[in-house]
């Protein structure tokens, strides 16, 4: 097992709510409860897990400056929050433009050639860090428009390898692929300055 380098500093645990608190911050405060949880029917439900954990992944990243959403925080894994952002806007991308909308949407970040350039390529840079968020909004955008002008869940979109998936299929793989990786959002805002919370 590798030792931790003596010269790199454990931040210290912390929370914006209390020492014992389990919480990101006053719920009160959170966008994530924002909404009307009083959820009726299999799209608002599934929507709405979405749109939180779509949120949590945004704040799991606030007010973090370049170099601290760059750092791979997990050696040796190339992850980062940057890395993430830059990910999940090819992964929206993928499933609501190419597979779901049968776009001509070539993928952002990934290439035959570089397949981890989403993850390589998240360097500490403010120019790039804009260009993943704006690069993420616009696809959660897309996302969500075509979520909103479906006519149901069952609307279905064409694969490479030609197997159909409905819209409902997709939403629960987004909402999983995104509770996975909230899971590794956690620890990297941990390890870069101690932060906790759901």
């Amino acid at each position: 097992m590798a030792n931790e380098s003596a010269s790199e500093q454990v931040p210290q645990r912390w929370n914006a709510v209390a020492p014992d608190s389990n919480l990101w911050m006053e719920q009160s405060q959170d966008p994530r409860f924002a909404a009307d949880n009083d959820l009726e029917g299999e799209r608002a439900t599934l929507l709405e897990y979405l749109r939180a954990y779509r949120l949590t992944m945004e704040l799991k990243c606030a007010d973090l400056d370049a170099a601290q959403l760059a750092r791979r925080a997990v050696p040796p894994s190339t992850m980062s929050l940057l890395g993430l952002v830059r990910h999940m806007a090819d992964v929206e991308r993928h499933w609501f433009r190419r597979v779901l909308a049968q776009a001509d949407a070539p993928p952002l970040y990934w290439s035959e050639e570089v397949r981890d350039a989403d993850w390589l390529g998240a360097v500490a840079d403010e120019a790039v860090v804009a260009g993943a968020w704006q690069s993420w909004r616009e696809e959660v955008a897309f996302a969500d428009e075509f979520v909103a002008g479906a006519a149901d869940l069952g609307v279905k979109g064409t694969m490479r390898d030609g197997a159909k998936i409905s819209l409902r299929e997709v939403l629960v793989h987004m909402i999983e692929e995104y509770a996975r990786h909230c899971g590794h959002a956690d620890l990297l805002r941990e390890r870069i300055d101690g932060r906790v919370g759901q």
